[in-house]
């Protein structure tokens, strides 16, 4: 019943809140402070969980956007009001949940704060602070590749949670998640590298390797299908590969990836599919949204089962 009657309260708020920034034409949306791409964290619980945030101007008359939350791809949104510093918008559910999320927050200085009524009903409290450009030059020497993977041992990786069992083990070379259970990462952290990944799965298989910990490239049985940010080769929701190279299922594939900022390279099965193109924002599912600080390199392992091998990685030379 408290919940019911905090959730009649959000929408009765938000719904004022919806039409007194609509009545506000003489604001120009091109002044909104809210342009620009923010980095949030949202509570749940005794965490905070990480989100993003992109609005935009469309033409000189609206605000649109793009919102990623704890999971899923990037949302697109129709239409973001700004009442003298005060954001909200709604989406649709897309995934789970049965109501529209809808968001309000406040902007002061570079962060932004408010709740949001999210999918399942829930009010949640947010925080969040612009995100960093990350746009600077590669450097000129990288370091010799070092393997990050030993023979026969997971030495160097650690579960993502103890909360589910570690199903992934090592033999003969081989990283293997014979069924779905948990996600697992670097204890080592990387700010910008070139990565070598070779991997293979099963035929309906999906699995992903999130850059830092933030960003996913899409490792999923793709081979035939058109080209899309959601399948093998994409940066998952943001970026389409320009060619599906995917394999069939039960081949040896592999990644070259290089990161430089905010920059990404990706050479799949030998073939350059996304050029030195800017990674917007963290995709659903990363450890948190401190886009500039180094994070670890984290396979997942909630989905499918999915081998890996010969992992390498490059890091900058002073």
């Amino acid at each position: 019943m408290y919940s019911t009657l905090i959730a009649i309260r959000y929408f009765l708020v938000f719904g004022l809140t919806l039409l007194a920034a609509a009545r506000v034409i003489a604001q120009s949306p091109g002044e909104s402070r809210s342009i620009g791409r923010w980095d949030l964290e949202v509570e749940y619980e005794n965490r905070w969980v990480p989100y993003w945030l992109e609005v935009k101007l469309s033409g000189d008359r609206a605000l649109v956007g793009h919102f990623v939350g704890r999971s899923g791809s990037a949302r697109p949104i129709a239409e973001v009001f700004d009442k003298d510093g005060l954001i909200s918008f709604s989406i649709p559910p897309q995934w789970n949940g049965t109501v529209y999320m809808h968001f309000t927050g406040t902007i002061k200085g570079d962060s932004l704060e408010g709740n949001i009524l999210d999918h399942m009903g829930h009010a949640r409290a947010f925080r969040g602070v612009r995100a960093p450009l990350l746009l600077y030059a590669p450097p000129e020497k990288w370091s010799d590749p070092k393997p990050l993977l030993e023979q026969n041992s997971l030495s160097g990786w650690v579960p993502e949670t103890k909360i589910i069992e570690n199903q992934w083990f090592v033999k003969d070379g081989v990283l293997t998640s014979a069924t779905p259970g948990v996600n697992l990462i670097t204890e080592e952290e990387f700010m910008d590298f070139r990565l070598h990944i070779e991997f293979r799965y099963p035929e309906g298989s999906n699995s992903g390797i999130y850059l830092r910990g933030r960003y996913e490239v899409q490792v999923e049985d793709s081979f035939g299908k058109e080209p899309d940010s959601h399948y093998l080769g994409g940066l998952y929701g943001f970026l389409t590969p320009n060619e599906n190279v995917a394999k069939k299922a039960g081949e040896w594939q592999s990644y070259d990836i290089t990161l430089v900022g905010r920059r990404i390279t990706v050479v799949a099965n030998g073939k350059t599919v996304i050029h030195n193109q800017i990674i917007p924002g963290i995709t659903g599912g990363a450890l948190n949204s401190r886009e500039s600080e180094p994070g670890p390199i984290y396979l997942q392992g909630d989905h499918g089962p999915v081998e890996y091998r010969n992992i390498t990685i490059a890091t900058p030379m002073d």
